[in-house]
């Protein structure tokens, strides 16, 4: 795991965003994510008609989408926030070797990966390896490609498949929490690597591909289908070994409260990603990034 100490890095842009940076490194942010998480959990209706209603108001979050559009119809914060979907709201696009946002958000960074290097924000970039929390894994990715998709309080918080692929291997990895936002990315160095996290490697047609779920300030927890809700601990990395096939669009986790959905492909996917997509492109889940080339065999070397 990437040994990162806490101090501040140099601020970058405006006083206003180095006074929100600098409070970070403040805040008792395992503490803050613990109390806002058993609020958020609580089914007192008082408690939770209150959050929910003052939420779907600040946050101007439209239900039309959802398959309980009655704010009243949530028994908790938590239900609340990984509402799920009406059917037929997101169509996931059935391009060939196509490969689709896994979640409702707005393109952080998108692109190439320099050897084993991300771009993380303009100037900023961070290793693979320590993302991954595995030098292996991060070269098997050097000159690869990726795609980070920052999800904001107002989205639709559930994280689903990019692509075709089995569930292989979970790695849960405890970390700060800073803010995903682009104001943190632009000065935080290696944000995304010192986050908590979850590593979700897939066996895909293409070779291993990877999908990570990066927890954030206040964010009260990360699930997936494979590993449940995870226990937050502060030193213990969790690492599990699986054989889950998913589809196209299948739900693959879950955040409470905002945060950051990473895809990384292998350079054996060749991966063109669309024209136009860029920084701070807004994408909803199932519409198409990029498409893969798939030959009629795996290149060797291909998987990890």
């Amino acid at each position: 795991m990437n040994n990162i100490d806490n101090k501040p890095t140099k601020k970058r842009g405006n006083k206003k965003a180095q006074l929100f940076t600098t409070s970070q490194y403040i805040v008792p942010q395992q503490l803050l994510s613990k109390v806002v998480g058993k609020v958020a959990a609580s089914k007192n209706p008082l408690v939770t008609k209150a959050f929910v209603h003052t939420f779907a108001k600040v946050y101007g979050i439209k239900m039309n989408d959802y398959a309980r559009p009655d704010l009243d119809d949530y028994d908790s914060f938590n239900d609340f926030f990984t509402r799920e979907l009406a059917d037929n709201a997101r169509p996931i696009d059935q391009t060939p070797n196509g490969i689709v946002s896994p979640a409702d958000g707005m393109v952080s960074q998108i692109g190439r990966i320099n050897r084993e290097q991300i771009l993380q924000a303009k100037g900023r970039e961070y290793d693979i390896g320590h993302l991954l929390a595995s030098i292996e894994e991060g070269r098997y990715f050097q000159n690869g490609t990726f795609a980070t998709v920052y999800l904001a309080p107002s989205n639709y918080h559930r994280v689903h498949m990019p692509f075709d692929g089995t569930l292989i291997k979970t790695r849960y990895l405890p970390g700060t929490l800073f803010s995903v936002n682009n104001t943190t990315a632009d000065n935080v160095l290696d944000l995304f690597a010192r986050n908590e996290r979850m590593v979700c490697l897939f066996d895909t047609e293409f070779g291993t591909a990877a999908v990570v779920l990066v927890g954030a300030m206040i964010v009260a927890g990360i699930e997936t289908v494979a590993t449940g809700k995870m226990k937050r601990s502060t030193t213990t990395i969790q690492e599990q070994t699986h054989h889950i096939p998913l589809k196209k669009g299948d739900e693959l986790g879950r955040f409470y409260l905002g945060s950051t959905a990473i895809v990384i492909l292998p350079e054996a996917a060749n991966t063109q990603w669309q024209v136009g997509l860029q920084h701070e492109s807004v994408i909803k889940m199932g519409e198409l990034m990029g498409t893969a080339s798939v030959s009629s065999q795996k290149m060797a070397g291909a998987n990890i």
